[in-house]
């Protein structure tokens, strides 16, 4: 198994050691959420906990048998502590939404003194049934995402110091940071078609149709393959009903909004709401909708390198995420902001384009962010490395990969 150090999310679970709440690391399927929490759990063994003081369950393995359930899972939690020893007793249980009844276990254990829980899983539901009426402010969400481009890059260079920034980013950009790509070395087209071609079955076939009773699966894999090639774009669900139908889909505005709810559950898709930056509040707001991984958006698209604007877009999007930003588009009288961030007092307008060296691309880029009158930041990124400065406005122009790399 190929281990992809992601020292943020380690010390974000560290920071949360030993604290009362239950730890909750949600993201789509296969984006390293199980890899991190056995790197952890054994991080845990080689620092001096005791192994059996370390429970660890993968619900999705092959030895779990079929039919375990919560009293199953009870069971052998109630023979580890047996044979526990004094000290904090660690229990990771991975994949927790494929164990029927899992929220009272999980309940009875935060009632348990020193016990230490985290739990993953791939869908939104995970939140949104009894363990948040168990637990309403008992629990603490560690959001997990395929690689960074900073985490591809540490990865990348350790293989290949020699390699160009540039090119890893081309890659990146084309294929995206899912994990699984780099088991058997660095993917090819063909590679990551097979590997990006299963993950994307398995979370609409598992998480999407399957939990959520999904039986019109050509209608949903035709949605699913229309949001993520048209990326970027400013929809309405009736825009996208609208669309399906002129493609020969007859699917109703329910069918297709509860259907792009379920997609965002699954945490493939995710979404942000067009607000007003002046004046009355916008009564029927747009969306833009991306995907959580810039190879599944390329893998609709059959990998053809086209629309590498919005494919830019959607690597910022997702890097905003992250970084713990609430993120929504800006919609002025005449013009568009791409992205407004909002973390905690923190407020961020960006602008993303391929390059700003032709002037009129220059001025388009710049005139929202000239039109905004209050002191927040306001940013370009670009992947131009010849405009990098401040206007006289105090607008900053930045290479993207410089600020992929620049932390949080």
């Amino acid at each position: 198994m190929v281990f992809i150090e992601r020292k943020k999310l380690i010390e974000s679970l560290r920071s949360h050691r030993d604290t009362p709440e239950i730890k909750v690391l949600t993201g789509v399927r296969r984006c390293g959420k199980s890899t991190l929490l056995s790197k952890y759990a054994d991080m845990l063994i080689a620092e001096g906990v005791p192994e059996s003081n370390v429970f660890v369950r993968r619900f999705d393995a092959f030895d779990i048998p079929i039919g375990y359930d919560e009293k199953s899972l009870y069971a052998d939690l109630v023979e580890a502590f047996r044979q526990s020893r004094n000290g904090t007793f660690y229990v990771f249980l991975d994949e927790i939404q494929d164990v029927a009844g899992w929220e009272e276990v999980v309940r009875k254990l935060h009632t348990r003194d020193n016990t230490d829980v985290y739990i993953t899983g791939s869908n939104a539901r995970l939140l949104s049934g009894e363990l948040a009426t168990y637990l309403t402010g008992r629990y603490v969400t560690v959001p997990v995402y395929p690689l960074s481009f900073e985490e591809y890059l540490g990865y990348r260079r350790a293989k290949n110091a020699d390699d160009s920034v540039d090119r890893l980013f081309g890659q990146y950009m084309m294929f995206g940071g899912m994990p699984g790509l780099f088991a058997a070395g660095l993917p090819d087209e063909r590679r990551a078609t097979e590997i990006l071609t299963a993950v994307y079955e398995s979370v609409i076939i598992k998480d999407v149709a399957g939990r959520y009773g999904v039986r019109d699966l050509a209608t949903l894999e035709k949605l699913s393959r229309y949001l993520f090639s048209t990326s970027a774009n400013l929809f309405s669900v009736n825009n996208v009903v609208r669309a399906l139908k002129s493609a020969g889909v007859n699917a109703t505005y329910t069918t297709i909004d509860n259907q792009i709810n379920a997609l965002e559950k699954a945490f493939i898709v995710y979404s942000a709401e067009q607000e007003r930056m002046r004046g009355k509040e916008m009564l029927r707001p747009q969306r833009k909708y991306y995907p959580v991984d810039n190879g599944l958006r390329n893998l609709a698209t059959g990998f053809n390198g086209a629309d590498r604007g919005a494919q830019l877009e959607g690597i910022v999007f997702m890097e905003l995420k992250r970084r713990g930003y609430a993120v929504s588009i800006g919609a002025l009288p005449a013009g568009e902001i791409d992205f407004v961030a909002r973390r905690n007092t923190e407020r961020l307008y960006i602008q993303v384009t391929l390059n700003m060296t032709e002037e009129q691309n220059r001025q388009r880029e710049l005139a929202p962010l000239r039109k905004l009158n209050d002191a927040f930041p306001r940013l370009v990124l670009t992947l131009d490395w010849f405009s990098e400065g401040t206007t006289e406005e105090g607008i900053r122009i930045m290479n993207v990969i410089d600020w992929l790399c620049a932390g949080r």
